[in-house]
């Protein structure tokens, strides 16, 4: 069993980016980051967000509106963000309040400022195969961990546990596309899926992103196959100073010692997510030069 190294390769993507953004001509990339509300995730994200993008020499604009402000005082933020040339990437820091429309929300960023990769416009290039939108960060982590770490999906099964906008539905459209490091059979599972042991049994590369503590056990694995866990989860844990610690989708202690290559949780996918956000606010600076 192998582990792949989430903190190692988002760290020489970060390196990667560094140095392109030093070679840049004109001013830095400027990321936009609004979070609305305390929510404590929240915060510590988009904290992470703010120093990784200093690190890059990426500038950073946090914006803070009050909880309470409305959807059309959010959607009319989004709008002087959208037009404002010194602002290359948009970022709306998901959960909102639950008096905001986030869908919509989503669907305000312009397209070409999209770093998130949610916009309807930026979801279908992913589905064209067309370069020139953003993929959404997580799914575009995923593939770059399999990529880097020598797992070339052409011929594989695989089957991805979850079927969410955010990650489960994009990665599927990746895995999926005829290029280099693709060409995947692709399985999606969700919660009317009959008989899910024997569908994920069949993986070469697992993907969970369901969203369940340690739902996936040794009973649904392939022995050789490629888990990659997507999940971030708190469960009690007395023994922690916090009174929990965090766990992935996969149990973990019964599955790795089956997989040919597992990832870790935490230190896997999450700093990816982090990395391609960078990487796509760098290449949206690239592409407004270019226009």
């Amino acid at each position: 069993m192998q582990l792949i190294d989430g903190n190692r390769i988002a760290s020489d993507i970060i390196a990667e980016l560094t140095a392109t953004v030093a070679a840049l001509p004109g001013r830095k990339p400027c990321l936009a980051l609004v979070r609305v509300g305390e929510d404590p995730a929240s915060v510590s994200y988009v904290k992470k967000k703010e120093t990784t993008a200093a690190t890059i020499g990426v500038t950073s604009r946090i914006i803070l509106p009050p909880v309470t402000i409305t959807q059309a005082g959010l959607e009319k933020l989004i709008d002087e963000l959208n037009a404002d040339p010194a602002v290359d990437g948009i970022l709306v820091q998901s959960p909102l309040p639950k008096h905001l429309d986030e869908l919509a929300i989503f669907r305000r960023v312009a397209p070409r400022k999209d770093v998130d990769g949610f916009n309807t416009i930026n979801l279908g290039k992913v589905a064209q195969e067309d370069d020139t939108g953003f993929v959404a960060c997580t799914p575009a982590g995923i593939m770059e961990l399999l990529s880097r770490s020598g797992v070339d999906l052409k011929g594989k099964h695989v089957v991805v546990l979850g079927r969410s906008l955010i990650v489960g539905k994009p990665v599927a459209l990746l895995a999926l596309q005829k290029r280099a490091g693709a060409n995947g059979t692709v399985t999606i599972c969700h919660s009317g899926t009959h008989d899910l042991p024997a569908i994920t049994r069949l993986a070469d590369v697992l993907i969970a992103a369901i969203g369940r503590a340690e739902f996936v056990t040794a009973d649904m694995v392939k022995p050789g196959a490629v888990v990659i866990d997507v999940g971030i989860n708190r469960v009690p844990d007395a023994t922690k100073k916090t009174g929990y610690r965090l766990t992935g989708d996969v149990h973990f202690p019964t599955v790795a010692p089956l997989c040919a290559q597992i990832t870790p949780v935490p230190g896997g996918v999450g700093p990816m997510t982090v990395a391609m956000l960078m990487k796509n606010t760098v290449k949206a600076r690239i592409l407004s030069a270019a226009m």
